[in-house]
């Protein structure tokens, strides 16, 4: 279904879909929107939901939200003050980047008990400082796309790689209290990348039982709405994604509807029709994996009422919790 709220302008023109969605997030959805509702009445600071794309066309980073390093836009995103950050910590206290070890280890005993999951925070802070490493081509399964790119960033310098950062360490607390164990792709815990091909790589040698990528887009003032990436059936070159769709789609449904109900955030308004997903076939970090993976864009970064949720600790709590209790819901069955 398609949804205007109150502070959302009309959507835009919508992008050609590659199939009808399923029963099952038309369901999900417009339950879910019932709790945006109710959240809107009581009031939230930011404004309301939220979403995110660099621009229609990708210039090859996982997702839509990266920008070509070198060009004009990438030029303009480079970090500088944090917006409107409040500063606010995650749940757990962070000291410095976790050793790959103690981020391995599940924190309780719980449900998710021997379960594996591998958080892929978007991009990273360092990329900016190694264009050469990041623009050169890796093979995505179907074609060669630069090994990562920049990301994107609020318009007063709050950058994507440290909000996905920040996100993906308030989701590995809620996680190990399930008792999972989970593993990042980087923890800003080196200097740039990994390209995407190795991020794929570290969730396949891991027999990650799910994995989601965090971004945050760049599209248009005035888009709004988060969407969950699902991978194409692609079966070509290196490429083979058969396995995975449907447990990925359920994967994706499932973050899509939890994320709505946390986060009182709506779909977005500029792709996927209302439902919150969205299909491609031109990512290497789904085109190469062989366990189930999905994106999320939490939000779009050039939106002012966008940015000023993902500039919200407090909201970027409820961010991290909606895609934890997806996932939860996802390996629970």
């Amino acid at each position: 279904m398609s949804y205007v709220g109150p502070d959302f302008d009309p959507p835009g023109p919508r992008r050609s879909r590659r199939g009808p969605m399923t029963v099952a997030v038309a369901a999900l959805v417009p339950g879910a929107l019932v709790g945006w509702l109710v959240w809107q009445a009581v009031g939230d600071s930011g404004g309301g939901g939220s979403t995110s794309a660099t621009s229609t066309t990708p210039a090859g980073a996982p997702g839509s939200s990266s920008a070509a390093p070198g060009s004009a836009s990438a030029a303009a995103r480079t970090p500088g003050a944090s917006g409107t950050d409040d500063g606010k910590p995650p749940s757990s206290t962070f000291s410095g980047p976790a050793t790959p070890a103690a981020s391995d280890l599940p924190a309780a005993a719980g449900p998710l008990r021997g379960k594996v999951v591998v958080i892929d925070p978007g991009h990273n802070p360092g990329n900016f400082q190694h264009s050469a490493d990041i623009n050169r081509k890796v093979n995505i399964g179907t074609n060669w796309k630069e090994c990562d790119t920049t990301g994107t960033s609020t318009n007063a310098g709050y950058t994507e790689a440290r909000f996905t950062l920040d996100v993906a360490r308030r989701l590995r607390t809620l996680l190990q209290q399930e008792g999972a164990t989970v593993k990042f792709t980087q923890d800003g815990d080196r200097s740039w990348g990994p390209c995407v091909d190795e991020r794929a790589r570290i969730g396949n040698d891991a027999h990650a039982d799910a994995v989601v990528s965090i971004h945050a887009d760049g599209s248009a003032a005035g888009n709004r709405g988060f969407h969950v990436i699902l991978p194409a059936s692609v079966h070509s070159g290196t490429a083979d994604t058969r396995a995975i769709v449907a447990p990925s789609r359920d994967l994706g449904e499932r973050v899509a509807g939890n994320f709505v109900r946390d986060t009182g955030s709506a779909p977005s308004n500029y792709i996927g029709g209302g439902t919150g997903l969205d299909v491609r076939s031109d990512l290497g970090g789904l085109n190469l994996s062989t366990v189930p993976k999905v994106f999320i864009e939490c939000g779009n970064m050039r939106d002012s009422k966008d940015a000023a949720l993902l500039t919200s600790g407090a909201w970027r709590q409820k961010a991290a919790r909606g895609i934890s209790e997806g996932i939860v819901s996802f390996l629970r069955g």
